[in-house]
């Protein structure tokens, strides 16, 4: 399986320090496709961020489990998986934090009529959109200095998982292209 990148402190401008027995998570995330080409994007309008759909492994879940999970609870959609395009690493070494995602491409099958949030979700204001790779790449992007922090994550997660989905972005597209 090919890694898609490796996200650190220091591609958002932060120096890395030494980790002691990091916290190791691992998630499912990545590209929803509805029939028009458009992609379903989690935007968090009290953080100022797009995300794409995904989250953490649930006990004895399968990444693919966990993929079509999150996208039933985040854009409230049954999705058939289209293919694995890779994993990607993050290393918040300043929370001692490691996170390995698997990122898969989509397909929505069935449209369901309700998003599953969480409180938190909830709380940072999250709402499913859809938009083309191309407009969500630059909505990513323009709004990565004007990310904002919540109660529940500080700036500083906030602008490592922001890097994280427009990297996957730029490596779908540059894929397709």
């Amino acid at each position: 399986m090919k890694l898609i990148a490796k996200i650190t402190d220091e591609d958002i401008g932060e120096k890395m320090v030494e980790m002691n027995n990091p916290f190791h998570r691992k998630a499912s995330r990545g590209i929803v496709f509805d029939n028009e080409g458009n992609i379903a994007v989690f935007f968090k309008k009290n953080k100022n961020m797009y995300k794409l759909p995904g989250g953490g492994l649930e006990e004895n879940e399968s990444f693919e489990e966990a993929f079509i999970r999150e996208v039933r609870e985040e854009v409230g959609c049954e999705v058939q998986i289209i293919e694995c395009l890779g994993y990607i690493e993050e290393y918040k070494t300043k929370s001692n934090y490691i996170q390995t995602s698997y990122v898969f491409i989509g397909k929505i099958v069935n449209k369901l009529e309700n998003l599953e949030l969480t409180r938190m979700e909830q709380d940072e204001g999250g709402e499913r959109l859809w938009l083309t790779p191309e407009q969500t790449l630059i909505r990513m992007k323009e709004n990565y200095y004007n990310l904002k922090a919540s109660k529940y994550t500080n700036l500083y997660s906030t602008k490592i998982v922001a890097k994280r989905d427009i990297k996957i972005l730029e490596t779908y597209l540059n894929m397709k292209n």
